[in-house]
């Protein structure tokens, strides 16, 4: 599975060549070979990531007249739930590293503004957002700690943070039987690369990032999720496109190999009509700023100096 890109975190394997075959141009339906960005928005979007920009909005508890930042916003599936939840008179920044992404993102003509940054220094100052959320970004950060940190201190007192990441893979059976597949075929490094989104699936692991962060009581709650192809050919010509993931890692005639395999091995996720259909939980951080304390301002205009490290307090 290809979770969120690496957006505002690591450029991670964005360097690797991505080689396509005819049949995978035919099966995205482009004249061209599409950037990663391109095949994310096209086809991972709607398969897997639209869907959770309500339930992250929701956790956010997103009101009109908001001022929200959007982190890794990759090309903008959360932004946009945003901009519906935060209007009349709401103001929503989508930042993502990837400057191919936001090119994506900027064609979606939403009611946004897109900056190009990292996660682990925002280019923000204290207490600017009533909101900050991030969907299926956080597990590819370089240092998540720190990314938390920020996310944190960009936030007003009372303010609210939302994160989400992938669950565990042994909640996903799908991608679990996918991974199994490339771990039998082609070994370990295929394999990993096929799991790294999920390595923040374990409550007790993220709890420690948070109390790292010096976010005390920060809620960690299973969401349901589904994930929905076209068809077994598209989910894993999809997959082997994804620059993040298996992009680069297969020549054609493995990714042939794995075609034909993943018939079988995905067959039980199949439905009467050839489309492809399996859980993918997430795990979901909320976190309440708290109101005045240590010299922090109610107010939320900047005035009280944010500790660079917050402190316990968290509810």
């Amino acid at each position: 599975m290809a979770a969120h890109v690496p957006g505002a975190g690591s450029a991670a394997r964005g360097d690797r060549e991505v080689a396509w075959t005819s049949a995978q141009r035919d099966e995205i339906g482009a004249d061209r070979a599409q950037s990663p960005a391109e095949v994310y928005e096209e086809r991972f979007v709607p398969a897997l990531f639209r869907p959770w920009g309500s339930v992250v909005s929701a956790a956010a508890q997103l009101e009109p007249g908001q001022r929200v930042l959007d982190v890794a916003c990759g090309t903008g599936a959360l932004t946009e739930a945003v901009c519906e939840r935060v209007q009349p008179g709401g103001a929503v920044i989508g930042l993502d590293a990837n400057p191919e992404m936001l090119a994506v993102a900027r064609r979606k003509h939403l009611d946004a503004e897109w900056r190009e940054g990292r996660a682990e220094a925002l280019p923000f100052t204290d207490s600017s957002f009533d909101a900050v959320v991030s969907q299926f970004g956080l597990m590819f950060f370089d240092d998540k700690v720190q990314a938390l940190r920020e996310m944190v201190r960009v936030l007003r007192p009372g303010g609210r943070l939302a994160v989400a990441v992938c669950d565990g893979l042994d909640r996903s059976a799908g991608y679990a039987a996918m991974a199994d597949l490339l771990q039998r075929l082609f070994g370990s490094e295929v394999a990993d690369a096929f799991r790294a989104p999920f390595v923040l699936g374990d409550v007790t692991l993220l709890q420690a990032l948070c109390d790292r962060a010096g976010i005390g009581d920060a809620g960690i709650a299973s969401h349901d999720g589904l994930v929905r192809f076209d068809s077994i050919d598209a989910l894993v010509s999809t997959e082997r496109a994804c620059a993040w993931t298996l992009g680069g890692l297969l020549d054609d005639a493995q990714f042939e190999r794995l075609v034909a395999e993943a018939r079988a091995a995905l067959g039980p996720f199949a439905r009467g009509d050839g489309r492809v259909e399996f859980a993918m939980p997430a795990l979901l951080i909320t976190v309440r700023r708290p109101w005045a304390r240590d010299g922090i301002s109610p107010a939320g205009n900047g005035s009280g100096r944010v500790p660079g490290t917050p402190r316990p307090g968290w509810d």
